[in-house]
């Protein structure tokens, strides 16, 4: 009923950027925050950034001054401008939502499939 649809990964060289979008669709009421997190290859999955509905945002120590989030709420979408990159951006990157559905239903957390962003060096 809710789907996050990631797109904008791909393989840039160290030094180059990338925009990955999130759009959320289905049944929905109201979008919460909207987040990316990454997940390297044999790490946890952590938190890059989030925005709430209202714009304000919060950003993990390694991106920040690198990466820009940013929504547009008449499109349930978020976006991820990343410049700068680094080898060790490399990860598949997840978008987040926390958003009720109906009026009457609680919040709940959806996550999208993922999308590769590989950096060469």
């Amino acid at each position: 009923q809710v789907q996050l649809v990631e797109s904008g990964g791909g393989l840039v060289q160290a030094g180059g950027s990338l925009r990955l979008s999130c759009a959320a669709s289905g049944t929905i009421y109201s979008v919460n925050t909207m987040g990316w997190y990454r997940q390297a290859a044999g790490k946890q999955r952590e938190l890059v950034a989030a925005i709430t509905s209202d714009g304000s945002t919060n950003y993990a120590d390694s991106v920040k001054g690198r990466f820009t989030i940013s929504r547009d709420n008449t499109k349930n979408t978020a976006y991820l401008q990343m410049n700068s990159l680094k080898p060790e951006d490399t990860a598949v990157y997840y978008c987040n939502a926390d958003l009720r559905q109906r009026i009457w239903n609680p919040s709940h957390n959806f996550w999208g499939q993922g999308t590769q962003v590989t950096v060469s060096s």
